[in-house]
């Protein structure tokens, strides 16, 4: 289980996330939502100490992140984070090598792939459908297998806990729902998301952040409801609920036959 507790993070003296207290379950899928800037991605990533804290504390299963070393807590959270050159390591690969880097914590540098190695990433790669690209060099994978490899990554590290930062980012609608299907059937787990749709379906408790502050936590049905959601997002929006499924529509607040102040309008020459 993570635990933050009144955790604070300021940067250039601006407070970023502002006495956050949340749970990290060891099972179950937390997601993380908000607007732009609300502090989503700094959040995730006090959660693996890879953000200095100003105050509060992280528990990692009782123990303070801030005492353990890097490869323990390598061991017992796996991220796949947002930045696009979180594959970049500087060196050509193919995507199986990429994601045996997953093994490492377990293993060490230096130290031979073992056959068990080989079969967790042959387990990872089918799970994320990239078993036939094994062979491809990352440098040539499009955006979404490019993605699908950094979860597989995550996946073959094989631990009980695992942080994801907008993880369905460059997947089509497949991909999307296969993913946090994935997710859903792994062990505690924490995944920032844009879209509350996705958000509502699929995870298990939400926290949504406005500002660096959670202004609203519980199951998706009592969380994503319009008077939560239109203060923080500025924006009108309707529930419908379909067989128990929540979904969210946010109207248009002009007409559609009516051009806006802001339309550009591009003069044919």
């Amino acid at each position: 289980m993570i635990t933050a507790e009144d955790i604070r993070v300021s940067r250039a003296g601006r407070t970023v996330v502002d006495g956050v207290s949340l749970t990290v379950p060891s099972t179950g899928t937390l997601g993380i939502v908000g607007p732009n800037g609300s502090g989503k991605t700094t959040l995730l990533r006090a959660l693996h100490a890879a953000v200095p804290l100003s105050g509060g504390r992280v528990l990692l299963d009782g123990h303070d992140l801030a005492t353990m070393r890097r490869r323990d807590i390598a061991t017992r959270i796996a991220v796949v984070a947002q930045e696009r050159d979180s594959a970049d390591t500087g060196v050509p690969m193919n995507v199986t090598e990429l994601v045996t880097l997953g093994r490492l914590p377990h293993r060490g540098f230096g130290a031979r792939t073992t056959g068990h190695d080989r079969a967790v990433v042959a387990g990872a790669l089918d799970a994320v459908g990239l078993t036939d690209l094994a062979r491809r060099d990352v440098a040539g994978l499009s955006g979404g297998e490019r993605q699908r490899t950094l979860i597989a990554r995550a996946l073959a590290q094989q631990t009980p806990h695992i942080l994801l930062d907008e993880p369905t980012n460059h997947l089509d609608i497949r991909y999307r729902h296969d993913i946090l299907e994935l997710v859903g059937g792994l062990p505690g787990s924490a995944v920032v998301l844009h879209d509350l749709n996705l958000a509502a379906r699929y995870c298990d408790r939400i926290v949504v952040l406005d500002a660096g502050r959670v202004v609203a936590e519980g199951t998706p049905g009592a969380v994503l409801v319009p008077e939560v959601l239109e203060p923080v997002y500025r924006r009108p929006v309707t529930r419908v609920d379909v067989d128990g499924e929540v979904t969210l529509v946010f109207p248009r607040t002009y007409p559609m036959n009516r051009s806006t102040p802001s339309a550009i309008t591009v003069e044919a020459r």
